[in-house]
């Protein structure tokens, strides 16, 4: 309860008070009934006033928030990267904004975003509790289960939720359940049922462990659902196969439509190995192929918005303020498409990652390796970067 009496929550409830005793305001104090009408919103008054003031201090700019709803009713519920970018041309390379009683800080700046996700990654490597990540961690696995069942079966419910909302699909909702139904059902068909197999023949000898392993032994412990195990498999799938699926379509996509791009890779290629197949040990002699997915993965990031940190204390970035337990969302598609510090970003043109123009897209701190940038760098890279880095 405490949690929501907070300054919002109090200014807001003296104003509705106060504005449902206007006529009561106006027969028992000496004033005209026109002042009277006006003094309910006095609370409010005071409170953007003293938002305002609390911002210019030290905390990220950003919209002027509203009482309970912060930036809700301005940016909606598509908080998507372009409407993030567009914010950032107005209120600078970091901003923040109020989503209800909680702060989002949104990077859009290279040298801020590899403080965030490098130099300040301690301060700045917590996460939003997720019941994915909290299998693999070290106490969350314990944490996983002290919560009680309904909560984790809810934590898996929303993550799913953001692949099977009607808003995504345009299915009823009898249509929507069939192909959840379907989905999970190949899942655990084709993955957890296949697994436990694998590990019921060979028994003692099973040594080599995957992901997969683990969430079964979990669910034997009692600490989640099978349930759960089906959703924390989507998940995995989600973030390491399916992610790398949409790169290839987008690499295939404008190979396609750059045929001299082909040329260049097959020349490449015939002429480094000679009839030799690409591997990854040989990879480095490939530069220009290299280029090729870097150029890939910066105009057609699969995750244009990095996976939330959170500070768990009080941290500085950029020279601002920012409060504890706040989100922090780096803009990797701005960071790769921002015509700053790439010329003629729209274009598909893998050059720009070559050595001899190394000073044509050049961007603080050196180029950003859109190899690994668009999952996160140093201990925030997600699984699907060791399918898709080259380097």
């Amino acid at each position: 309860m405490a949690h929501l009496l907070n300054k919002p929550f109090f200014f807001t409830l003296v104003t509705i008070i106060l504005l449902s005793s206007t006529r009561l305001l106006a027969s028992y104090l000496p004033i005209s009934p026109n002042i009277a009408r006006f003094l309910p919103l006095a609370p409010l008054i005071l409170y953007l006033f003293y938002s305002i003031s609390k911002r210019s201090a030290s905390l990220p700019p950003g919209p002027l928030s509203i009482p309970i709803f912060g930036n809700w009713l301005q940016v909606g519920n598509d908080l998507n990267h372009q409407l993030l970018a567009s914010m950032a041309q107005k209120y600078g390379p970091v901003f923040l904004l109020k989503l209800g009683s909680k702060n989002l800080t949104v990077v859009s700046d290279p040298e801020l975003a590899s403080q965030v996700l490098h130099t300040q990654g301690v301060e700045f490597g917590s996460r939003p509790r997720n019941v994915v990540f909290d299998i693999f961690t070290g106490t969350g696995r314990h944490g996983v289960h002290r919560l009680r069942r309904p909560l984790a079966e809810n934590a898996s419910d929303y993550d799913s939720s953001i692949f099977f909302t009607n808003k995504a699909t345009r299915f009823n909702s009898e249509r929507s359940r069939e192909l959840q139904s379907s989905r999970l059902a190949f899942f655990n068909n084709y993955y957890v049922e296949k697994r436990r197999e694998i590990m019921a023949a060979n028994g003692e000898k099973h040594k080599i462990r995957c992901a997969i392993d683990h969430i079964i032994d979990a669910q034997h412990k009692g600490e989640i659902s099978e349930e759960n195990v089906l959703y924390i498999v989507e998940n995995i799938n989600v973030a390491a196969i399916e992610t790398t699926l949409w790169s290839m379509e987008w690499a295939i996509a404008e190979l396609v439509n750059h045929p001299h791009v082909q040329s260049k890779i097959r020349d490449e290629i015939t002429t480094v190995l000679q009839g030799g197949a690409v591997t990854e040990s040989n990879l480095h002699q490939l530069p220009y192929l290299q280029a090729t997915v870097k150029e890939t993965l910066r105009l057609h990031s699969p995750i244009p918005l990095l996976v939330p940190h959170m500070n768990l204390e009080e941290a500085k970035l950029g020279g601002y303020t920012i409060p504890k337990e706040s989100k922090v969302v780096v803009n990797a598609w701005w960071l790769a498409n921002n015509p700053e510090w790439w010329q003629n970003p729209e274009e598909f043109r893998p050059e720009r990652f070559l050595q001899e123009e190394s000073a044509t897209d050049a961007v603080a701190g050196g180029k950003v390796d859109f190899a690994s940038c668009h999952l996160g760098w140093a201990g925030g890279v997600a699984l699907g970067s060791y399918s898709r880095s080259p380097s």
